[in-house]
């Protein structure tokens, strides 16, 4: 297995190490569901890794706080992405500010990062709300809000197997989604993106789109560790004992055992009478914990794999006698420096 570099090229200027993948990783997500992020992206990118290395790289369209030392050294500004010249780029989700995704803090600067994506043609991943923005800017498709939130493992199904993506994935699997809304999937079909996978409870599952660059797009979360859907739900009875939502979350569907699932109506039940936060002193973590599996992680290995596949012929089709033959500068790069706003 070839190896997964950390941060940063050999001799610290553009560009990545002698014969190594650069993928680029945006990760807008606030404090520790930054961390966490960017761990799962990369313990995934490092089990997929094949016959070339690949070093990834961290931006954000946010300033990290100067509070977060350790993530401040990793992660670079978005003006910096041009210089990096990715091979391929993984955009993660980020929390909803606004009731509109164009209303957004960071619209301009995801809008920019989506025409460099384009005008270099980089293979990129668009993951959960980075997905709904990328359909609304290109293709004008709303999202629709769900009556409830969407948490659980869900039930999909292969409906593509052409596609690079695809190559070697069962006809079937269970994924983590998170999510308060959702990309209609005949909305999808009727703008050509190919929908690689579905679900009958959750629609689309994993998309592509093929015009001027390679897009795969995930509603889901195959990058999530076993606890990630455990500690969202646990952030959410937080909010709601802190008074900043007025409903109790409803548990993730499909994640915990039986006996786990009793354990936490019980829970719910001595909240819901105290609510306060002293509560969550209570909440059962590690036995949550304790009972839960990762039965995707091969699912997210082997997607991932066959991207980063495909991302190497891809580079291999731009190196010439005098090295990587990039493509000339796109008004879109001169968009990233503009925008970036992050220092």
């Amino acid at each position: 297995m070839a190896q997964l570099h950390a941060n940063g090229s050999a001799n610290g200027s553009g560009g990545g190490r002698a014969g190594a993948l650069v993928i680029g990783l945006v990760n807008s997500m606030p404090g520790e569901a930054r961390r966490h992020t960017e761990q799962q992206f990369r313990a995934i990118l490092a089990a997929a890794v094949r016959d070339v290395p690949v070093e990834l790289r961290c931006f954000s369209f946010d300033a990290v706080p100067p509070g977060e030392a350790d993530a401040a050294a990793r992660y670079q500004d978005m003006a910096a992405l041009e210089a990096a010249a990715p091979d391929g780029l993984i955009v993660s989700g980020m929390p909803p500010r606004a009731a509109r995704l164009s209303d957004e803090p960071y619209w301009p600067k995801l809008t920019a990062l989506v025409d460099y994506a384009r005008e270099t043609a980089t293979p990129t991943v668009w993951s959960c709300l980075a997905a709904h923005g990328v359909a609304l800017y290109l293709d004008g498709i709303e999202r629709q809000l769900l009556p409830r939130k969407l948490s659980g493992l869900v039930d999909c199904v292969r409906t593509e197997a052409e596609h690079p993506a695809m190559a070697g994935l069962p006809r079937g699997w269970r994924v983590p989604h998170s999510r308060y809304n959702d990309l209609p999937e005949a909305a999808l079909r009727a703008r050509g993106y190919r929908i690689l996978s579905r679900s009958a409870a959750a629609g689309a599952d994993i998309f592509a789109r093929d015009d001027r660059a390679p897009f795969l797009f995930c509603q889901g979360h195959p990058e999530y560790d076993a606890h990630s859907l455990l500690r969202e739900y646990r952030r959410d009875i937080r909010q709601f004992l802190a008074g900043e939502c007025r409903d109790y979350p409803a548990p993730p569907q499909g994640y915990f055992s039986a006996a786990m699932a009793a354990r936490l109506d019980e829970f719910r039940e001595r909240a819901l009478h105290a609510r306060s936060l002293n509560c969550l002193a209570d909440f059962p973590m590690a036995a949550c914990q304790a009972d839960l599996r990762h039965g995707w992680r091969d699912l997210a290995v082997n997607l991932y794999a066959n991207w980063l596949a495909d991302v190497a012929a891809r580079q291999r089709l731009r190196v010439g006698p005098g090295g990587l033959l990039r493509a000339p500068v796109h008004p879109a790069d001169a968009r990233l420096a503009s925008l970036s706003g992050v220092r």
